[in-house]
């Protein structure tokens, strides 16, 4: 089999199952609440354990990638994934479910920086952002594939029958990352001293201080809109139906697939003709902040304005591959799992204090729509204060390694 194939696939697989396990309880939920009576806050709470699960690991994970390698590290954690996925089938009480979301959540933390890591290992730097792209439209058939065609299983299968399902596919694609092959330079010999040190100094670099605010605001901020406020912001805000709602995030959707799939086929052609990677992370950043402005001063078109904020949310993943560049590949692993922990820390901090100024504007009288446009708002300032730091801090400043 091709190489390429060989390494591509099935770490790509294993992104697909993080976003299946990711997504599934959204759809569940209601079959949750009516067989074990789990109200809106226990919900929430079967949420963050898996948020938290997954966020604290972040740094540790970037250590174990660059230590023992991605496909060593992502076929231990993908059996963990596994294991929490069966506890899940047979939990009966909120401490058993929210043990075993966690332990989901601890399972996938590595599927995407694996692959990274992988990238990075096999291939030259040139093709970093489109492999990227790559597995990142994985992810996105994974969030498709939680959506219709699991409403149309469960109810043949139950909820239960679906996270056994679940435990199988995520074992098997455990199995086909053990398959891939190792490449043995790619095993740091580091100390643990060594590695921490190391990771010190690639979060006080002027590159990773450069990079990371884009993710924390933008990837982060999308993440936020995406996973909550964006249906409340459509219906309260716009007076849109549920449905229409609904709609406009399944445009969301197939933009980001659209996105993923573009860079991952012409950034590096376009890369031969002269137009540098981060002259289109430039752009879609720049589009991502007038359609973010659009959405604030309800501009007519508002599905195309949705459509183009998934656009740019996929070109705004290049700050991986863009930030990576700039260190060696050994440290790959650090690299980016330093950058996703200000992303996932930025979605959390974000989808949060979105809701705490809501409930503090409309406690102070303020309308719903009113206060929406102030949260959305502050998003928007700050997504813009880092895009303009990047833009001053770029092109003189970050140092090659």
């Amino acid at each position: 089999m091709n190489l390429w194939l060989r390494i591509f696939l099935p770490f790509a697989a294993g992104f697909y199952v993080s976003y299946l396990l990711r997504n599934v309880n959204a759809i569940i939920a209601p079959e949750l609440t009516r067989e074990l009576g789990v109200s809106a806050a226990d919900l929430g709470l079967l949420t963050s354990t898996y948020l938290f699960a997954f966020g604290i690991f972040q740094l540790p994970l970037g250590i174990l990638l660059d230590r023992y390698g991605p496909r060593r590290v992502e076929t231990g954690l993908l059996v963990i994934a596994a294991v929490g996925s069966a506890f899940f089938t047979i939990g009966g009480s909120m401490p058993e479910l929210a043990f075993a979301r966690a332990l989901i959540g601890l399972g996938v933390s590595a599927c995407l920086m694996a692959s990274f890591k992988a990238f990075s290992v096999w291939f030259p730097v040139e093709r970093q952002h489109s492999l990227n792209a790559a597995v990142m439209v994985a992810g996105s058939l994974g969030a498709l594939s939680v959506t219709t065609p699991l409403s149309i299983v469960i109810p043949v299968f139950g909820w239960r029958g679906v996270f056994f399902i679940l435990t199988i596919i995520a074992l098997a694609a455990a199995a086909g990352i053990f398959s891939v092959p190792e490449k043995p330079f790619s095993i740091s010999g580091e100390t643990l001293g060594q590695q921490l040190k190391d990771l010190g100094s690639i979060v006080r670099s002027r590159a990773f201080c450069c990079y990371a605010p884009l993710a924390t605001t933008f990837i982060g901020g999308f993440m936020a809109l995406q996973g909550l406020w964006a249906v409340p912001w459509l219906m309260q805000v716009n007076g849109h139906s549920r449905d229409a709602a609904a709609f406009h995030l399944f445009l969301t959707t197939v933009a980001m697939i659209c996105g993923f799939l573009c860079v991952a086929m012409f950034i590096v052609p376009l890369r031969f003709r002269g137009i540098h990677p981060e002259s289109v992370l430039n752009a879609g950043l720049f589009a991502g902040l007038v359609s973010m402005l659009g959405v604030l001063l309800g501009v007519s078109s508002s599905h195309a304005l949705w459509f183009v904020l998934g656009l740019a949310f996929s070109i705004s993943n290049l700050t991986y591959a863009s930030l990576s560049s700039h260190f060696p590949s050994a440290l790959a692993g650090r690299v980016n799992t330093a950058l996703n922990t200000g992303t996932i820390s930025g979605a959390f901090i974000i989808q949060w204090g979105y809701g705490l100024l809501i409930d503090a504007l409309t406690l102070r009288g303020w309308g719903i729509a009113n206060a929406h446009r102030t949260a959305f708002g502050m998003l928007l300032l700050l997504q813009m204060a880092s895009f303009i730091w990047y833009l001053l801090v770029k092109p003189v400043s970050i140092e090659k390694k």
